[in-house]
C-alpha cells in the first residue's frame, strides 16, 4: 500500500476546488447572494463603528489638519474649551469675524480640534473652511432660548410647523460664496433629543430649526463629516447654486426622531449628492421648491441634480428600509426613499437623475407626490437601474397629497407632471410594482418604461396600476403594463397605440 502524502491530499483537494468553484460561481443567484451578504455586513460594521465606537482595528494617531486656505486658525485661539460644558458661542463668532476680514486674501480656515465644543447657533462667512478634526464634535445647545428666531422662508409663507418666526439652524449662512465644511469625519451634533420630545408634547411655539442651513449662496462643498441628531431637517441648502455633498454621514434614530430628513435640496440647482451614508427618522432625501401660492410666487425651481452612490437607512411612515453599499466590481447598490416632495414643490423640479438603487423590505421605493393647489411642475426625471426586493409598492406617482399652508392657495393651480423615465427595473416579492395615480386635473404625461421584470407577491390583475396616464412601454416588460400606455418594440416602432389614457384601475386595497 502506498500512503498518500499530505501534500498529495492537498493537491487533490485543490483540483476538486478548481472543478467546484467555477460551477458554484456560475450560479447568478449564488453570486448575488454572496455579494448581498458582503455588502450588508459592511454596512453593519460601518454603522456599529460610527454609532457604538466599535472597531476591529487599533486606533491610528490623530492626523494633522491640512491647511486649505492661506490663513488657518485654531478654535482654541479664541478662548474655546472643548469639555462639553463650557459654552463656546463667542469663540466661534470671534473666529468667523476674523475670517470675514480675509476674503480678498483667499479666506481663512477654522480648525476645530478633538474635543466636545458646546455652542449656540452661529453663522458662517464667505471664503471660509470649517475643518473638524477626528474626534472633534460640535454640540448644539439644547436650550431653545439660545436659538435665534428668523423670519419664515419666503417660499413657505410661514414656519413649517407653526405660523410666524422659525428657529434658526445650529450652523447657518446667508448670501455667501465659497463655503467648505469638511474634516477628518468630525461630527456636528444637534442634540435633538430635547427638541423631539418637546415637539411630541406640543411644547414648542415655533418651527424647529435644521442642523445646517445655507441660504442664497453658491459654491458650497460639504465633505467628510458626520451630521447627527438634528432637531429638524439635517442638511437644508435653500436657494443655492453649485453644491457638492460627498462622503457625508447623516445619523438620527430611526424611531421617535420626527422630520429628521437627511438632505433636503430646496430651490437649488447644479447639485451633486454622492457617496453618502444616511440613517434617519424620515426621508433620506426630499427635493423641495416651495409650498403652494408662496412657492409659486417665489418661483425658484430645484433643477440639475444628480443623486448616486448612496447608502440610506430610513423609517418613513412606520416602515423599515435597509440598504446594501457599494461592492468593488459590481454596480452601486443602495436604497433611497426619494421624494420629489409634493407637499413642497410649487417652484418646480426638473432634470433630476437617480441611478443604481436596490430597495428591499420597504413600503415604498421611489415616489413623486403633488396635489391641486401646488402649481409648479415635475419634469425630466430619470431613474436607472432600480431593483426591488420585498417592497409593497415600487414606483409611486401621487396627485392627491392634500396638505396646505393655509386656505389662501389657488385651487385651480394644477401642477404639471411629465417626461419621467424608468429604465432597467427588476426585482421580486413586490405587491404593486407601479401605481401612477393621475387625475383629470393633473394627468401624467410622457412616462416611459423600458427593460422591466419584477416578480410578484400577489397574482392579481391590477398590479400595474394607472389612472390618467399617457406614455409608452418599449420592448417587453413584466408584469403586463396598464392599458393606458402605448406599446413599442425594441427598435422603437409603434406596435399598439392606447385609446384608454384616462382609464382608471387604482386599487388601494392591496
Amino acid at each position: 500500500m502506498v500512503e498518500t502524502s499530505p501534500l498529495g491530499r492537498f493537491h487533490h483537494h485543490r483540483l476538486d476546488l478548481k472543478r467546484w468553484l467555477p460551477s458554484f460561481l456560475s450560479s447568478h443567484k449564488t453570486l448575488f447572494t454572496l455579494l448581498w451578504i458582503a455588502a450588508f455586513a459592511s454596512v453593519f460594521v460601518w454603522q456599529r463603528n460610527i454609532i457604538d465606537g466599535f472597531s476591529f482595528f487599533r486606533r491610528v494617531p490623530a492626523r494633522p489638519m491640512p491647511r486649505m486656505r492661506p490663513v488657518a486658525f485654531n478654535l482654541t485661539e479664541f478662548g474655546a474649551v472643548g469639555d462639553g460644558v463650557t459654552l463656546n458661542t463667542e469663540a466661534f463668532e470671534r473666529a468667523v469675524l476674523a475670517i470675514s476680514k480675509l476674503g480678498k486674501k483667499g479666506g481663512g480656515q477654522l480648525n476645530v480640534p478633538p474635543g466636545r465644543w458646546l455652542t449656540a447657533p452661529f453663522n458662517l462667512t464667505s471664503h471660509m473652511t470649517l475643518f473638524l478634526a477626528e474626534d472633534a464634535e460640535i454640540l448644539g445647545l439644547q436650550d431653545e432660548n439660545y436659538w435665534p428666531l428668523m423670519p419664515p422662508l419666503p417660499s413657505y409663507g410661514y414656519g413649517r410647523e407653526h405660523p410666524g418666526p422659525r428657529y434658526g439652524s445650529l450652523i447657518h449662512g446667508q448670501n455667501l460664496k465659497d463655503i467648505v465644511i469638511t474634516g477628518h469625519n468630525g461630527t456636528i451634533n444637534g442634540q435633538g433629543q430635547t427638541w423631539w420630545k418637546k415637539y411630541r408634547q406640543k411644547l414648542l411655539n415655533h418651527t424647529r430649526g435644521p442642523l445646517v442651513q445655507i441660504m442664497w449662496s453658491s459654491d458650497i462643498v460639504i465633505t467628510n463629516i458626520t451630521l447627527r441628531d438634528s432637531p429638524f431637517w439635517t442638511l437644508h441648502p435653500y436657494d443655492c447654486k453649485n453644491i457638492t455633498i460627498r462622503n457625508v454621514t447623516i445619523l438620527a434614530p430611526i424611531f421617535e426622531a420626527p422630520n429628521t430628513d437627511g438632505i433636503d435640496p430646496d430651490s437649488c440647482e447644479d447639485m451633486v449628492i454622492e457617496d453618502c451614508y444616511i440613517s434617519v427618522g424620515d426621508d433620506g432625501i426630499a427635493i423641495k421648491s416651495g409650498w403652494d401660492q408662496y412657492g409659486i410666487a417665489y418661483g425658484r425651481p430645484s433643477k440639475n441634480i444628480l443623486i448616486h452612490n448612496l447608502v440610506v437607512r430610513s423609517m418613513v411612515r412606520l416602515h423599515f428600509m435597509l440598504v446594501a453599499s457599494w461592492v468593488p466590481g459590481i454596480d452601486v447598490m443602495c436604497l433611497l426613499q426619494l421624494n420629489l416632495e409634493g407637499s413642497e414643490m410649487s417652484g418646480g423640479v426638473s432634470n433630476v437623475t437617480v441611478e443604481n438603487l436596490l430597495v428591499w423590505g420597504s413600503r415604498r421605493a421611489v415616489r413623486i407626490k403633488t396635489a391641486p393647489g401646488r402649481g409648479g411642475y415635475v419634469r425630466q426625471i430619470t431613474y436607472r437601474n432600480l431593483t426591488f426586493d420585498n417592497v409593497r409598492v415600487g414606483i409611486v406617482i401621487k396627485t392627491d397629497y392634500n396638505e396646505h399652508p393655509d386656505d389662501g392657495y389657488d385651487r385651480k393651480a394644477f401642477p404639471v407632471i411629465r417626461d419621467i423615465s424608468f429604465t432597467s427595473i427588476h426585482g421580486q416579492g413586490v405587491r404593486v410594482p407601479v401605481r401612477i395615480h393621475g387625475s383629470e386635473e393633473i394627468p401624467i404625461r410622457n412616462v416611459t418604461f423600458r427593460d422591466m421584470s419584477v416578480g410578484l407577491t400577489y397574482k392579481k390583475k391590477h398590479i400595474f396600476q394607472c389612472a390618467f396616464v399617457q406614455g409608452r412601454v418599449i420592448g417587453t416588460i413584466f408584469p403586463a403594463p396598464c392599458e393606458n400606455l402605448d406599446r413599442y418594440d425594441e427598435q422603437g416602432k409603434l406596435v399598439k397605440q392606447s385609446v384608454s389614457q384616462n382609464m382608471t384601475d387604482i386599487d388601494y386595497d392591496f
